[in-house]
């Protein structure tokens, strides 16, 4: 029988492994639409250590989670995060964090809050420890720039870091030029929608299919299938938030309807022709 090709090996992990899987906490994120990727890239990857940085509502962090648990994957992962805000994500107040908290109990025997600066916890983690590295705190340049660099010794040779906001050139975000030159040196995927995600392998010993994933660089109509399969799957799961939104504010307009019409029926009808109408009522 003759071996299927890499490419035909990465369609068919993309469209078997979590072709049933579906984000748990969808909630307001410029993560949303990336979600799906996350499940396929733990069932690809499997990951005996993830280290997130940069957290705040964790829609992505929960979404590795959850693909952790349901696939079964022994993974540790970790989130590291002031829960403080910055001016690029705005501040944050406390109950952020006591949300996330809550959000993560389920995943508290392989999952770890980590409160504090991104430096501060780089003495938590062995060199050559970290399989998965996602980067998503401060954009400018300088900051992710620094981010990688400092994590960098931290990554095992399968690693894979996320950079998050590679489309994203407003303002001072600088994370598109930090890809720019990373692409340039390693091998690597890359998907627009969703605000930007790099997808980057760091490791002198890839796992296949991010090695195969990587590959398709070379092959345009390939590369932007595996694109679009994502795409759609991320728009789905947008689609669904905006549904939610939409069905969140029609009961809010029904509310105050209510509330409007009880109002001017207390306001405007005299209490005489009010007692009179209750009683042809009953």
């Amino acid at each position: 029988m003759k071996a299927k090709d890499p490419s035909t090996r990465l369609v068919e992990s993309i469209s078997m492994d979590v072709k049933d899987w579906w984000p748990k906490h969808i909630v307001e994120s410029a993560w949303l639409e990336h979600t799906p990727f996350a499940a396929w890239l733990i069932s690809a990857l499997q990951p005996r250590i993830m280290v997130e940085l940069g957290t705040h509502r964790a829609v992505s962090y929960m979404a590795f989670c959850q693909a952790s648990s349901k696939l079964s994957v022994p993974a540790k992962c970790f989130a590291v995060d002031t829960w403080k805000g910055d001016d690029h994500a705005g501040k944050y107040s406390e109950s952020i964090f006591r949300d996330v908290q809550d959000l993560n109990q389920p995943y508290e025997n392989f999952s770890t809050l980590v409160r504090s600066k991104f430096d501060e916890a780089l003495s938590q983690f062995q060199d050559g420890s970290i399989d998965l590295l996602h980067i998503d705190g401060f954009h400018t340049y300088e900051a992710v720039s620094h981010d990688f660099s400092s994590w960098l010794p931290k990554m095992s040779q399968r690693g894979v870091v996320l950079f998050h906001d590679t489309a994203v050139h407003k303002k001072d975000f600088g994370v598109w030029r930090l890809w720019s030159e990373l692409s340039e040196q390693h091998p690597h995927f890359h998907f627009s929608h969703g605000f930007g995600l790099g997808v980057l392998s760091v490791g002198a010993n890839p796992c296949p299919l991010i090695q195969c994933l990587c590959a398709l660089v070379s092959d345009q109509k390939k590369y932007e299938e595996i694109q679009s399969i994502f795409a759609l799957r991320g728009r789905d799961v947008s689609l669904t938030y905006q549904k939610r939104l939409d069905a969140a504010a029609g009961q809010h307009w029904r509310a105050s309807l209510d509330r409007n019409i009880k109002r001017l029926w207390r306001t405007m009808i005299p209490i005489s022709l009010r007692e009179k109408i209750s009683k042809m009522r009953r």
